[in-house]
């Protein structure tokens, strides 16, 4: 009998995929339907299944991997979560579904000796929303998977932290002198991702040398090179900004190469196709997004050339109208326009608010109301150095650039709209308030 059939005259709401627009959809849910309140009865058992047992908010992994953010103090545990706002947390990973059982089902877990934590499940449900957003696409590159770090999840950010660290020390220790490209960083990819590592790293590392490795010089041992296939970084982005952020980036001395594309990454560095070598031994991949190999797996459901769930202009699938997805995992293209809504927070989190109420629609049997998604422009943050970006529809019609502090205001702000969805004003501020007393006591960046 599958897991999550208590409560059988209750509908069967399963969430999958804890990231930005699948949590605060689970949270909403969950204060809404999913618990008895003394003025209304429960109205819906609601379920969020997610393969990791923390949540950290996709955006800020770049701080992750540069050291400059501690996770422990901005992870979120689901379990806690889930218990505050009327859920049930299911740990585990998606691997299927059953459209005409309408089951979900869901790996085992392990620990890291090898002992099964939780069996093979399945879920039932009578609406499931898959939000399991999206991965790195290497395209088929030679030594990607080998050699270089994609920035999806927190432990993959984590690893690329200590794989620096670790070279730094080991720099130091080592008898001879450093060798070319030994502690040099090749970035692929030189989106918003791409371009805040390479600033947030020229800080951190040698916030890390500082702290005593005096055996090495930052300004001629580490070298950051920003690599992109396209003409210009940040493609998606205006002229403008995408050519302010090239100017902060070169004054920091780090090295871009625009109409450069990648056909191999080795042991040593990252092979182009013009014939030229780029010495590294630490290399980020975060250069394009696909959907994760699951979603071709989903019982017929339509999915894109990148490997995304298709869906209608009410984020049902187009073979399933109780099944939605939402967020990056999701592909469609608004009525007038030719391109997918991208993948970006603001998106999941507009998709996060229309579904909370359209759920609710289909619940009583009314008809659903198309997604409309609004642009608000892009941020980039460089870190202490810079923040730009473009405005869209922001007091004035039109767009218009912003930079400086009211541009990095702004950016901070996405974040907190995020922690005050999942947890209020109250603890938000409160929370926001201990990390800025903690930070001074704390090295600026991450030791270990």
């Amino acid at each position: 009998m599958p897991v999550g059939t208590g409560d059988a005259d209750l509908p069967h709401i399963v969430i999958v995929g804890g990231g930005a627009g699948g949590l605060e959809l689970a949270t909403r849910l969950g204060d809404k339907l999913g618990r008895d309140r003394w003025w209304r009865k429960k109205k819906a058992q609601v379920s969020l299944i997610e393969r990791a047992r923390t949540h950290i908010w996709k955006p800020l992994l770049h701080e992750i991997a540069a050291g400059s953010m501690d996770t422990a103090q901005h992870e979120l545990e689901y379990q806690a979560q889930g218990y505050w706002h009327g859920f049930k947390f299911r740990y585990g990973e998606m691997t299927g579904v059953d459209r005409e059982k309408k089951l979900v089902y869901v790996a085992a877990t392990f620990d890291e000796e090898g002992r099964e934590i939780t069996p093979v499940r399945s879920f039932h449900y009578d609406i499931l929303v898959v939000a399991i957003g999206s991965v790195g696409n290497d395209f088929g590159t030679p030594g990607v998977a080998k050699y270089a770090i994609m920035l999806d999840t927190p432990e993959q950010a984590e690893r690329f932290n200590r794989r620096l660290i670790n070279a730094c020390v080991r720099a130091y220790a080592q008898e001879g002198p450093i060798k070319p490209g030994q502690l040099d960083v090749a970035i692929i990819g030189a989106g918003a991702t791409g371009t805040e590592l390479a600033a947030e790293l020229h800080r951190t590392a040698r916030g890390v040398v500082a702290f005593g490795l005096d055996k090495i010089d930052p300004e001629n041992d580490i070298k950051i090179t920003l690599i992109e296939a396209a003409p210009r970084i940040l493609p998606a982005l205006p002229d403008r900004i995408a050519n302010g952020v090239a100017d902060t980036l070169r004054d920091l001395k780090v090295d871009i190469l625009a109409n450069s594309r990648v056909t191999e990454v080795t042991e040593d560095g990252v092979k182009l196709a013009n014939g030229k070598f780029v010495p590294s031994q630490l290399v980020v991949w975060a250069a394009g997004v696909r959907g994760p190999q699951v979603l071709a797996h989903m019982d017929g459901l339509e999915v894109s050339k990148s490997n995304q769930l298709v869906v209608t202009d009410t984020l049902q699938t187009t073979k399933d109208p109780n099944i939605f997805a939402m967020g990056d995992c999701a592909y469609l293209v608004p009525e007038g326009e030719t391109m997918p809504i991208p993948p970006r927070a603001q998106a999941a989190h507009q998709e996060a608010s229309h579904l909370y109420v359209e759920i609710q629609r289909k619940l009583k049997g009314e008809p659903l109301r198309p997604f409309h998604y609004r642009d608000f422009g892009s941020l980039v943050s460089l870190g202490h150095y810079s923040t730009v970006g473009n405005l869209m529809g922001f007091i004035v019609g039109g767009s218009f650039i912003v930079e400086g502090l009211f541009a990095r205001l702004m950016y901070r702000s996405l974040y907190k709209m995020h922690e005050i969805a999942l947890h209020g004003p109250w603890k938000v501020f409160l929370d926001s308030l201990s990390r800025s007393l903690t930070r001074r006591t704390e090295p600026v960046v991450k030791l270990h």
